[in-house]
């Protein structure tokens, strides 16, 4: 039979017309057919939990407001942090990452130790293969690319001394002055992501350039960038009870352009100090919030786009002033997040959080692949593991880079391996890394059977939004305001990948992100956090109450996988759920690296026991994903499918539920500013199966690979 929409599970979104968009719902013969009902007084409770909802959101801003009065916290660290320049790099340039003499050195590095990675920047210098957008420039990212080339064709022209590079730099640079907006005059103009692309590629140029540059060109260059910092210092400046994004990267790409352009022109213009200061004062911030186990919270695209700017502050201001702030334990940690993230064959990743789109982009299509697969080859930025390994000496960090580098990834600022690179350290080959972790601040764990292209690797996840740390430091700055709104409410959810593919999906960047999109349940048809108001589903949550979300157990070896975590905390009070904890085992079956090497009796099996209270009848969903389809197979069994990679679902528990097979839809990421006014979209399909209304449940789920016959 067909369900009516009526009898669907809701999965609402604030100004999501869901009747229409939902896409055509089929519900096999249900296990249970007796038809779900949500009795009106839930209906009620919802309205008057939203008005409390909105109370305490407002009660914990004011609170957040009386705890800034009066001095600023960045004040303080502005007038005693150093940020003033060397005294032997005034009046010098270059002089922000590197002078004539490290230029000398690059030129060494370049003929001898670095020649393969310094050739492979050179043979994509962009600027000499694309034109710069005529302004306005509007389209997506497309000034990013302007600020990187310009830097690129800079250093080229520095080290080879080929005019054809000095041209292109000159060319990028006109076009970086021509824009009357750093960025989208619709969405924060002039201090957003563009304009510190910008602010870094036009200071860096005019640095590394100055000699090279006429004075009508230089006053040109420096009058732009003067504007442009200004701007964006204006912006950034802070002021009795401003609260600041300090993990998000829309607050450290500006600042690192910023503080890039300050260097550059510290003793030109009498403001510089004071961008300097500031620069150094957020990131300040920036580097105590960030991750304390190596994970990265907005997922694996956004550690690509957001770390290397990290970085970029990180040199100019150890080069400029010689503060070296480097060492931090999740930057040592870092090269273990990546190495785990990727699956066996190095093409794609476990995408937790907002990660491209999901099964599109695995199957090699949508318009996010050609941006994440440039030509066919993963962009990884592989090239931060080199700057540290450099300076960690860590040999694990450069095995790592190399693997990746062998898949034939590439990175966005390749010319950057002429400075990161060190070849003194020995790498450490990947068969001899730990092919397991769990990340105990974030509460994510990863297992595989070997390194090869062909294992079988896992996930799990279920921890707080930006790890257990972000508690405390919250508390200690009331000037942080968190915006986690590329993490997604998924507390419980896998992933599991055998036979070359992705077995149970997920689903990607959502412009709305909702639980019912990840493996993992839903009470009453809800999720987690506050889901479904725009893109943050965590704003608004009590930080308090997701911290409890944990791990409570991990073993993790030879043998396999087994985890038990408590998803608990991530519900809001107003759901009724008092339970929440989840078994996830595997038992890898011995000498065995994927489902061809296992004899048809012992097939490899994944369980997961959930055990779900509430205070109230509640209607339990369990969620599961395929990227392909999703058909019955049997009583109780259902096929996944991607491509010929199959995966069995056997449900022993409980007895009766509605199984109802839909098309994984979801709001698509919109333009910036408007995030979640994204188009519908579909990707793959989702098994969910629904209790009747109850107090408690245990669910039982079996999921082995191969699949067998639909017969069997």
């Amino acid at each position: 039979m067909t369900m009516k929409k009526g009898d669907a599970h809701l999965f609402p979104e604030k100004g999501t017309d869901t009747a229409g968009g939902r896409g055509a719902q089929r519900s096999v013969r249900p296990l249970f057919a007796k038809k779900v009902c949500v009795p009106f007084l839930l209906l009620f409770l919802a309205f008057s939990t939203a008005f409390a909802q909105d109370a305490a959101e407002l009660k914990a801003e004011r609170a957040a407001s009386d705890r800034l009065k009066g001095e600023h916290p960045l004040v303080e660290l502005m007038r005693e942090q150093k940020s003033k320049l060397k005294p032997e790099l005034a009046g010098v340039h270059p002089r922000v990452y590197v002078t004539t003499a490290g230029l000398e050195v690059l030129r060494q590095r370049a003929r001898t130790t670095h020649k393969e990675v310094w050739q492979r920047a050179l043979a994509n210098v962009r600027a000499l293969k694309v034109e710069p957008p005529k302004p306005p420039a509007q389209e997506r990212r497309v000034q990013n690319e302007v600020g990187m080339g310009i830097a690129e064709a800079a250093l080229a022209y520095k080290v080879e001394g080929d005019p054809k590079y000095l041209a292109a730099a000159k060319k990028y640079m006109e076009a970086a002055v021509s824009y009357k907006v750093w960025g989208y005059s619709y969405n924060k103009p002039d201090v957003d992501l563009a304009a510190g692309h910008l602010l870094y590629g036009l200071g860096w140029g005019y640095d590394l350039l100055y000699h090279d540059l006429t004075p009508k060109e230089r006053e040109r260059y420096r009058a732009k960038l003067v504007r442009q910092a200004k701007l964006m210092h204006e912006f950034f400046a802070p002021k009795e009870g401003k609260t600041y994004a300090y993990s998000q990267n829309h607050t450290s790409i500006p600042i690192a352009g910023l503080g890039v352009a300050a260097y550059a022109l510290y003793d030109e213009v009498p403001e510089a100090p004071q961008w300097a200061a500031l620069a150094r004062a957020i990131f300040d911030r920036v580097l105590d919030t960030y991750s304390e186990d190596g994970y990265f919270y907005e997922g694996f695209e956004y550690w690509i786009f957001s770390v290397p700017w990290m970085f970029h502050w990180l040199d100019a201001h150890a080069h400029a002033t010689g503060e070296d702030l480097y060492d931090r334990p999740g930057f040592r940690r870092m090269h273990t997040y990546v190495a785990h993230t990727m699956l066996p064959r190095g093409e794609y990743v476990f995408d937790f959080g907002d990660t491209w789109e999901g099964p599109e982009t695995r199957a090699k299509r949508g318009k996010e692949y050609p941006r994440s697969h440039p030509d066919g080859h993963f962009h990884t930025n592989f090239n931060l593991l080199y700057r540290m390994a450099a300076r960690f000496k860590d040999g694990e960090a450069q095995g790592v880079a190399q693997w990746l580098e062998r898949f034939g990834h590439v990175n966005k600022e390749d010319y950057w391996s002429l400075l990161w690179y060190d070849a003194s350290v020995a790498p450490v080959p990947m068969e001899k890394q730990s092919r397991w972790h769990y990340f105990k601040d974030h509460e994510v764990a990863f297992w595989r059977s070997d390194w090869g292209p062909d294992a079988t690797a896992l996930a799990f996840k279920c921890g707080p939004p930006e790890g257990h740390h972000a508690k405390a430091k919250l508390e200690k700055f009331a000037d942080w305001r968190p915006s986690a709104g590329h993490a997604h409410p998924d507390a419980g959810s896998f992933i599991v990948y055998a036979d070359g593919a992705y077995l149970t999906g997920d689903s990607g960047y959502a412009g709305v992100p909702l639980t019912v999109h990840h493996n993992t349940v839903l009470v009453d048809g809800k999720g987690q956090a506050r889901e479904g108001d725009g893109h943050d589903a965590w704003k608004g949550a009590p930080y308090e109450r997701l911290d409890k979300t944990r791990i409570i157990e991990a073993k993790l070896d030879e043998r396999g996988m087994r985890i038990r975590a408590d998803a608990t905390g991530s519900y809001m009070p107003e759901l009724g759920l008092k339970r929440f904890e989840r078994s996830f085992e595997y038992a890898h079956p011995v000498g065995a690296a994927s489902a061809a090497t296992v004899g048809a009796e012992a097939p490899p099996t994944v369980t997961i026991r959930d055990t779900l209270e509430a205070d109230a009848l509640r209607t339990f969903t369990s969620v599961l994903h395929a990227d392909g389809k999703i058909a019955k197979a049997a009583d109780k069994r259902f096929t996944l499918s991607n491509g010929p990679a199959t995966l069995s679902a056997q449900l022993g528990a409980p007895e009766f539920v509605l199984a109802t097979i839909e098309p994984n839809d979801l709001t698509g990421a919109g333009k910036p500013g408007s995030v979640d006014k994204g188009e519908r979209v579909v990707r793959g399909e989702r098994l969910l199966l629904a209790t009747t209304p109850m107090r408690s449940v245990k669910f039982v789920l079996k999921l082995t690979w191969p699949a067998p016959p639909a017969s069997d």
